[in-house]
């Protein structure tokens, strides 16, 4: 009995028992502690679940003495009840009711055989051999519980991540589960699909279970990225610009006090002009360079968007950079850095080049940390698949810039969904959301220059993918 799954693996030891007992029928319960009750899906001749105190009735009685019973004539025992007969309109003459022992000798189930084929009470002989084909179960059962605990548990377990994984940046939240049922519907369009040189292909349980599972964890190594970048809605944060800020209002009470000073020297000197006409004068050149700093600022906080500055932007942030102010201590500083004319030069997105390395590096954390999970062999290439799904065709993706041959089918085909979602998926703060047609657009230009397969994509659009995965 090398099932694990309880479902497929209860029928089938009540076949053997039928065979075994030369039986009529037979029913397979199983212990529900917590409730103090034996129930069974899989009774023979019975289409809903049955339950049944222990203590009560044949199967509640072994169940509860973990001794077996034999009834040569059902309807003149006492212990015997009627009413499933009456509700399903069987009758039940002879009995044979054994326990199913585990290792430990715990009652775990009871067989009940009902009706010997030959018409005669059930044998000692048969009474021996349905005990040791219940014992037999009991391992194989206790066996199937333990797997379905196990997979439960894996499951709780990559929820968890995935739940670890949007905490750290909520306006991502549902991007794993949707790339994993964009790539799960791809897979079934794909089996569907005459498209060369995909056509004959095939993911069976396990190869469907193990694209599940690479596509809500590819995004894991992110809980090894800084939040700061990984949130980071515009190119400096919010705290540079705070200091920009004092650093903009510094220069203008600079400008306030060369202006002063100006003031003072002109009415020390001799033959100066009168002082009303040199207020006014003062006050309009001082006007002239606080509105200056101003504009000068505000074009700072335009280019901080993580939009795509044109080439006269770069020669304004330098001008700006240019100019500057006296500190506390006479020094002239200037009133942008070297490093914030860079940051603010960034020509797309909001992430300098060394944090676009940082973000990136996910994909090499993903695939450290999921290496470490000791995989059975069915799911053993989750953490490759997962590892591919930044690569392109053309060789210029990351982390390892392998070529089209040597990427994984299910990382191309998480790679289409993956970008998929990014561009259709909700608002966020470093980016807006993409029509439809309009990510579909863009995605044929990957697939056209290379970056992404062609082949799948059309399968992709051709079978509605989004619409469909969507719905289900």
């Amino acid at each position: 009995m090398a099932k694990r799954d309880l479902d497929s693996l209860l029928p089938v030891i009540l076949n053997e028992a039928a065979k075994v007992a030369e039986a009529d029928r037979c029913s397979l319960f199983l212990v529900d502690r917590e409730r103090g009750e034996l129930w069974t899906r899989i009774a023979q001749g019975a289409s809903a679940e049955i339950r049944v105190p222990i203590g009560s009735g044949v199967a509640g009685r072994v169940a509860q003495t973990g001794e077996t019973i034999s009834i040569a004539n059902a309807y003149a025992d006492e212990r015997f009840n009627r009413t499933i007969d009456r509700s399903t309109g069987y009758r039940t003459n002879t009995i044979l009711c054994v326990p199913m022992l585990d290792a430990a000798g715990e009652v775990t189930g009871v067989i009940q055989a009902l009706n010997k084929r030959d018409g005669l009470p059930f044998s000692a002989e048969d009474e021996e051999l349905l005990l040791a084909l219940g014992g037999q179960a009991a391992v194989a059962i206790e066996n199937a519980v333990l797997n379905k605990e196990i997979q439960g548990l894996f499951e709780g377990f990559v929820s968890a991540s995935v739940v670890a994984i949007e905490a750290r940046d909520p306006s991502t939240a549902g991007h794993s589960s949707r790339v994993a049922s964009l790539t799960l519907q791809l897979a079934r369009a794909l089996e569907r699909a005459q498209r060369a040189p995909y056509r004959g292909v095939r993911f069976d349980a396990n190869d469907v279970q193990e694209i599940r599972y690479a596509s809500l964890l590819h995004d894991f190594g992110k809980v090894a990225v800084r939040e700061s970048v990984l949130v980071k809605a515009a190119k400096l944060y919010p705290e540079e610009i705070e200091l920009l800020r004092q650093r903009f209002e510094l220069a203008k009470k600079d400008r306030q006090l060369e202006s002063y000073q100006r003031r003072l020297r002109a009415l020390a000197s001799p033959g100066a002009s009168p002082c009303a006409e040199l207020d006014r004068d003062e006050e309009e050149r001082l006007s002239r360079a606080i509105a200056e700093i101003d504009q000068a600022f505000e074009f700072i906080l335009a280019c901080n968007r993580p939009t795509v500055l044109p080439r006269e932007g770069f020669e304004k942030l330098r001008g700006i950079a240019a100019s500057s102010f006296r500190d506390s201590r006479g020094e002239p500083q200037p009133l942008l850095s070297s490093a914030e004319v860079e940051l603010l030069s960034i020509a797309r997105g909001s992430l300098s080049t060394l944090e676009r390395r940082e973000i990136e590096s996910h994909v090499t954390h993903t695939f450290r940390f999921l290496s470490q999970i000791p995989w059975t062999r069915a799911l053993r290439r989750v953490p490759e698949i997962a590892y591919g799904h930044h690569e392109r065709l053309d060789g210029s993706g990351y982390p390892r810039g392998v070529p089209g041959e040597v990427i994984p089918l299910q990382s191309k085909m998480m790679a289409i969904s993956d970008v998929y979602d990014a561009l259709t998926a909700s608002d966020r703060p470093y980016k807006k959301a993409v029509a439809h047609t309009k990510a579909l657009d863009i995605l044929n230009d990957e697939a056209q220059r290379g970056f992404l397969d062609k082949d799948l994509f059309a399968v992709f659009v051709e079978a509605e993918v989004p619409r469909k995965a969507l719905k289900g």
